[in-house]
């Protein structure tokens, strides 16, 4: 028996399609498929890589933060070390010029007080002789 002719047709149809599908269809869209998975997985690793690269420059930049203020503070510390420095340095002379002023003022006053005290005790033997002229009614 031999088969029908229009079931070879059939069959010789069919592979012919298959082959052709194969060719144009399959193939290419099996190609454009490994190429964007290919394509995807370099994507992939580039953001891989970049979201590293973004984290080590994000490290980086907060090591530097921190070293900045780390410095900051230092310099900080170190002018208000200077300026505390100079401040006693400015009372200390302060204080040098005020005692200095009081002594003088001091002195002065002394000065003053015994010349005043010698002033009023030759005034008072000057007085007391002419209260006892004038008691007595002779000169001394």
């Amino acid at each position: 028996m031999l088969p029908n002719l229009s079931v070879i047709f059939v069959v010789i149809a069919v592979v012919l399609l298959a082959i052709v599908l194969d060719r144009v269809l399959f193939k290419p869209l099996l190609r454009v498929m490994r190429e964007r998975e290919a394509a995807i997985s370099s994507a992939m690793r580039a953001a891989e890589s970049a979201a590293a690269r973004a984290q080590a420059a994000s490290a980086e930049f907060d090591a530097n933060v921190t070293a900045a203020r780390a410095d900051l503070f230092k310099q900080m510390d170190e002018r208000r070390r200077a300026a505390e420095g100079y401040r006693k340095e400015l009372v200390a002379e302060t204080k040098a010029n005020v005692d200095a002023q009081l002594a003088n003022a001091k002195a002065e006053l002394e000065a003053q007080a015994a010349k005043a005290m010698a002033t009023l005790e030759s005034e008072a033997e000057e007085l007391g002789k002419d209260i006892a002229t004038k008691v007595l009614g002779r000169p001394s």
